[in-house]
């Protein structure tokens, strides 16, 4: 694990942007493409708007990007509450990836007949290959949570599917998700965390003893690529 400790959560995004340019560089130097799964939450939207912004949109080549998403809420795209729509505004509609290099989770139809459609995306791009994604970016929230793995539900135990949908109680909503099986086989899986409010539960995800039940963070372990934390000095108080 690559720890990364920044003073203030803005200049974590900043120090991110610069890793995140130039592991897609990396990326680029050996492959045609670029395969990357990004997450919503507050840190990663201040990120977008870094990498759409002057100092930022012409150093990565978006041509090459094709973009997936880790997870999302079944509300419909224009919901402020949708991670794709959220990423459009901030990012997407302000560079230039073909619009057929960016995988939705179509939250038009039915949940499960959303995520079994995204698993079969899935496939035609990783079946047959030792990794997934170049790049997988996650958040991790308050409750030990990474991507829609919430402490207790049943997408923490899955051992078989890429992708699924479960109705989650507490926020009475459908939750679409990747699942560990296939970020695990990512080339690289960088998390950011920000603020005091994660800093206990980042010690026990990183320092306690492995219950992914009640810590689903502690599920994602690479077991071909490298794993990055980015966090900020409020987070990592406790360490």
């Amino acid at each position: 694990m690559n720890l990364h400790i920044s003073e203030t959560k803005n200049e974590l995004v900043i120090d991110f942007a610069n890793w995140l340019v130039s592991e897609i560089e990396r990326v680029l130097g050996k492959e045609n493409r670029c395969t990357i799964a990004l997450s919503g939450g507050s840190t990663p939207i201040d990120l977008f708007k870094l990498l759409a912004s002057d100092a930022y949109i012409n150093k990565i080549d978006w041509g090459k990007l094709h973009i997936f998403w880790g997870d999302e809420r079944d509300v419909p795209f224009g919901d402020d509450l949708n991670n794709a729509k959220q990423a459009y505004a901030t990012l997407l509609n302000h560079v230039a990836i073909p619009a057929n290099q960016i995988h939705i989770m179509n939250t038009n139809i039915d949940a499960q007949l959303a995520a079994t459609q995204y698993e079969e995306i899935l496939h035609t791009y990783f079946d047959e290959k030792t990794n997934s994604f170049d790049i997988v970016m996650l958040g991790m929230g308050d409750d030990g949570h990474t991507l829609s793995l919430f402490p207790g539900s049943i997408a923490v135990t899955e051992e078989s599917k890429w992708a699924m949908s479960f109705y989650l109680e507490a926020q009475k909503m459908n939750r679409i998700t990747l699942t560990s099986v296939i970020v695990n086989r990512a080339s690289t899986i960088c998390f950011l965390a920000a603020g005091k409010g994660k800093a206990l539960t980042l010690k026990e995800v990183l320092q306690g003893e492995y219950r992914p039940s009640l810590y689903p963070s502690q599920k994602i372990k690479p077991t071909y690529g490298n794993l990055y934390w980015f966090i900020d000095k409020d987070a990592a108080i406790d360490l």
